[in-house]
């Protein structure tokens, strides 16, 4: 079993415990935040284990990179304080099992985009954006050899994250690719961030969309006409385990020529979409979730955005209608990018 590098010292001598006290869905003071973080340290009651939303924020807030989120998952599975209902649980582990059949091996010795589970929305990745990129994708049997399992960080289940993602990453290994552009943030967070937390050793070299996206279209310039869009953009919960890659969301969008609507739900206070939130067993949570998500499009509305700006799929999927409703456009990232050199773009249309 794989262990999660925490330095307690160096938590237990913070000041300001950011990583409780910024929670966009805990009220804590400093005081209190204290109090609890010990107890999470060892591996005691805490309330905060009880009302996570798995939100993946304190990853992000951590002054020190310290992992708070990961601990959080892992006193959940010791002491059995999960935030789903075990049906569901083990309903959703049950059916994304990795390793039934063997995928078909094609050596690509190039560079690939990673779709995870998300091969449904495989036709995204073409035209000029994508020349010369293969896809590694689930097949039409629904076998999971490329999801990277991060998800059951939702769950408090980092044992299942353990036993199947070092699995995942022998079989992309296999394919020998160049660079692994990963479509989902989720993916790109287990490669780095949390690979790197437990010690997980990664055989390849892993790049963010939204990085490639970017120089993509610099090398594609002359092609670029400025889409002259008011843009929101939903940043997803995962987004917090790879903060760094979030500056190119602005980077693409001066590029391209939309502008990012000032207001108050952005960057680190961003809101998540809520869709985890309503499956969770703590009281409250359907209600809670439903709340969010309201704040959340009418804080676009108001803000004048035309069009939100999307890299999740389940947020894409979980926000859309509400977001239709108030005349407010969802769009891919990619789909944006490709109707700024002139592309027909798959899941949108201007």
């Amino acid at each position: 079993m794989f262990e999660l590098y925490f330095d307690t010292e160096r938590c237990l001598e913070c000041e300001s415990v950011s990583c409780l006290v910024n929670c966009q869905y805990l009220d804590l003071d400093e005081e209190q935040a204290k109090e609890e973080i010990k107890k999470i340290i060892n591996c005691e009651y805490s309330f905060v284990l009880q009302e996570c939303v798995t939100c993946y924020g304190c990853e992000e807030y951590c002054q020190y990179n310290n992992h708070p989120f990961y601990l959080i998952v892992d006193r959940q599975e010791k002491l059995n304080i999960l935030p789903v209902p075990d049906p569901l649980r083990k309903r959703a582990i049950n059916l994304t099992v990795p390793f039934r059949g063997e995928p078909e091996i094609v050596e690509i010795n190039g560079p690939v985009v990673n779709m995870c589970v998300f091969s449904h929305l495989s036709p995204l990745i073409s035209g000029k954006l994508f020349e010369g990129i293969s896809i590694i994708s689930n097949d039409s049997r629904k076998m999971f050899h490329f999801f990277c399992q991060l998800m059951y960080l939702h769950y408090g289940a980092h044992s299942v994250i353990h036993k199947r993602l070092p699995k995942t990453i022998e079989t992309i290994s296999k394919y020998k690719p160049t660079d692994v552009i990963c479509f989902h943030d989720e993916c790109y967070g287990a490669y780095t961030s949390y690979c790197e937390a437990f010690g997980i050793e990664v055989k390849f070299k892993v790049v963010h969309m939204f990085e490639y996206l970017y120089m993509r279209l610099l090398e594609l310039k002359d092609l670029i006409k400025p889409l002259g869009l008011k843009a929101a953009y939903q940043r997803p919960c995962s987004s917090r385990l790879c903060p760094d890659k979030h500056r190119f969301v602005n980077k693409i969008f001066e590029l391209i020529g939309v502008e990012s609507v000032s207001r108050r739900f952005v960057d680190e206070n961003s809101l998540c979409c809520g869709r985890t939130i309503q499956g969770q067993k703590a009281e409250g949570r359907r209600k809670l979730a439903l709340k969010i998500q309201k704040e959340n499009v009418n804080d676009m509305k108001k803000a004048g955005a035309q069009i939100c700006v999307f890299s999740c799929p389940t947020c894409y999927e979980t926000l859309k209608d509400r977001l239709l409703d108030e005349n407010i456009q969802p769009v891919y990232m990619i789909d944006l990018c490709k109707a700024s050199i002139g592309e027909e773009p798959v899941f949108w249309r201007l």
